[in-house]
């Protein structure tokens, strides 16, 4: 996973725990506006997810941001 986007996948998971507490699950999709505007940063972050890691659809946002934080 690029620098940006695993920087970007920590924001989000970290301002979901924030707002919305540790119990949070998120999926993919959360880390894109609602429209296809980036479709290779889609498809790259829906490799990691789905093919890397073999994720549920959604998953705890303390998980994803640790999982993203051990591969630097």
């Amino acid at each position: 996973m690029r620098a940006s986007l695993r920087s970007h996948v920590i924001k989000i998971c970290q301002s979901k725990i924030d707002a919305k507490g540790s119990n949070v699950g998120l999926s993919f999709y959360a880390f894109f506006a609602n429209k296809n505007d980036n479709p290779e940063l889609l498809m790259e972050a829906a490799r990691w997810w789905i093919e890397t890691h073999q994720l549920d659809h959604f998953e705890k946002a303390h998980k994803i941001k640790a999982l993203v934080e051990s591969e630097n």
